[in-house]
């Protein structure tokens, strides 16, 4: 790891001979990933929850439409 230059301030970053910033953080990058994970899988159980409701909402509204006699029946 001597060819790389630190980046002054950042201690997990350094500087590649080509002048590209890397991250040799590997806890940093593995509990980034985690973080990553968990939001991915409560963005998807929001879209299953707002999917759940709406079927809900249509479901409400099939019931009062047939107690009422508006569809047609």
């Amino acid at each position: 790891m001597n060819k790389y230059t630190k980046v002054d301030g950042h201690n997990g970053l350094v500087r590649s001979p080509q002048g590209a910033i890397l991250n040799v953080d590997k806890n940093g990058i593995l509990l980034a990933k985690g973080r990553k994970k968990v939001w991915k899988e409560q963005q998807e159980e929001l879209a299953q929850l707002r999917d759940d409701v709406a079927i809900m909402k249509q479901m409400m509204q099939q019931l009062l439409e047939d107690k009422d006699g508006t569809n047609g029946n």
